[in-house]
């Protein structure tokens, strides 16, 4: 039975300052120029910088960088907040220039693997306390590195966020209500379109937000989530700050697009939505409406809103929805005397609720006598002696041309009646 070897664990003293650092440390010019190599060759987007940063404000960097991993080395102690300061002065400088997080970290971790691979090609036999001492600090130094690295960039990052999702409301207060938004959008570095779809969204709560522990905090977390979701998946599909005004209920959005793309654009909103229903993990219903030219996104905007409100008020399921969805509703929302009059065509059938209800399945169904019986759960006979009623009742036979049409007009405007368009 082998022994265990004893584990080397040296007195601070005994590898401060040791001249085992100190020769490694002669060496940062070359092992800075090493390091950049390596980061071209492992971290793709380095590989795109210019030659000329790389030499120049990356190695500085990288050089620096070594002078405090070895003041670490030296010492033994963490790096003081001023040492750091600049550390953290890059990290939000790669923030800003959108250099991705986990390239920035990997940099530093690739650093330190190479300076630490340094040190165990320098040693001499008699000098593994120094090394083994030296692992201790080069994790020590990667540790407290890289979360002032991350710290600083998200920091950063979430100003940046900020500032953006600042500019980009107040863009889309101005679209909307037909206010100059040239300042706004120059701000935001995106070009006033063409034309603009226009979205009145609706969403219903998240499951999350039911929760009513500590007094409703858990819940409101829920609706912030939940808006934050849909608007990343928004930003997604725009490659840039969407143009939203969204709280947990829903809001208003405007997809920028060429004039001739437009219809495009509108027509896909069907498979937007059930993406935004996916981000949002609850209902989406979705009005749309196109504006051309900024003049006209005020009346797109105030269409797309009555769409919704219309779609919901008809109880239509989830999803998107355009005028011609809902076009003769619509009409019928107009200032007239027609709604009341229309409604009052269906009065009669008030007394017998079993024959509104089969009016509207029977044009639910598409005047089809069998597949009407069926989602009335009645023989078809019943049916045909529901329907002679409605007939003799109302006047207005659905056979015809005419009787179909003011039917369908009558039930419409009654639905508008009794719902709400708030």
């Amino acid at each position: 039975m082998s022994k265990r070897a004893p584990v080397v664990t040296p007195a601070k003293g005994d590898v401060l300052d040791h001249p085992l650092f100190e020769r490694v440390e002669r060496n940062v010019p070359r092992l800075a120029r090493q390091m950049v190599s390596a980061f071209v060759a492992e971290i793709p987007i380095y590989s795109q910088l210019p030659r000329e940063q790389l030499e120049g404000e990356i190695r500085a960097i990288t050089e620096a960088n070594l002078r405090l991993f070895f003041g670490v080395l030296r010492t033994g102690e963490p790096m003081s907040a001023s040492q750091l300061a600049e550390v953290r002065v890059s990290a939000a400088r790669r923030a800003e220039e959108k250099v991705p997080l986990d390239a920035v970290l990997t940099a530093y971790h690739v650093g330190a693997r190479i300076g630490w691979l340094a040190l165990v090609e320098e040693h001499q036999p008699d000098e593994t306390a120094a090394l083994v001492a030296a692992g201790v600090r080069v994790l020590a130094y990667t540790q407290q590195i890289t979360a002032n690295v991350a710290a600083a960039y998200l920091e950063e990052q979430q100003t940046i966020f900020g500032e953006e999702r600042d500019a980009a409301r107040l863009l889309a207060s101005a679209l909307l209500s037909g206010e100059p938004a040239d300042a706004h959008a120059t701000r935001l570095g995106v070009a006033i379109a063409p034309a603009y779809v226009v979205l009145a969204l609706r969403m219903a709560p998240h499951p999350d937000e039911a929760d009513d522990k500590d007094r409703d905090v858990g819940g409101a977390i829920a609706a912030r989530r939940k808006v934050r979701r849909v608007q990343a998946a928004l930003d997604e599909l725009a490659g840039e700050p969407a143009i939203t005004l969204l709280d947990p209920t829903g809001g208003s959005v405007l997809l920028p697009s060429s004039a001739e793309g437009a219809t495009a654009l509108a027509e896909r909103l069907p498979d937007l939505a059930v993406v935004l229903e996916k981000a949002a993990g609850a209902a989406i219903v979705i009005g749309g409406a196109i504006g051309y030219g900024v003049s006209d996104v005020p009346r797109a905007a105030a269409q797309a809103h009555d769409i919704v409100r219309l779609a919901r008020t008809l109880d239509k399921p989830p999803g998107a929805y355009l005028l011609r969805d809902v076009l003769l509703e619509y009409q019928l929302t107009r200032p007239s005397d027609a709604q009341v009059a229309l409604a009052s065509l269906i009065e009669p059938l008030d007394r017998n609720p079993d024959l509104l209800r089969t009016l509207e399945a029977y044009l639910d169904e598409d005047l089809d006598r069998r597949r009407t019986a069926t989602a009335l759960h009645v023989h078809p006979n019943t049916f045909d002696y529901r329907l002679r009623r409605i007939i003799e009742l109302t006047g207005l036979d659905p056979a015809k041309t005419h009787g179909l049409q003011l039917l369908g007009a009558a039930l419409a405007a009654r639905r508008l009646g009794e719902g709400s368009l708030a």
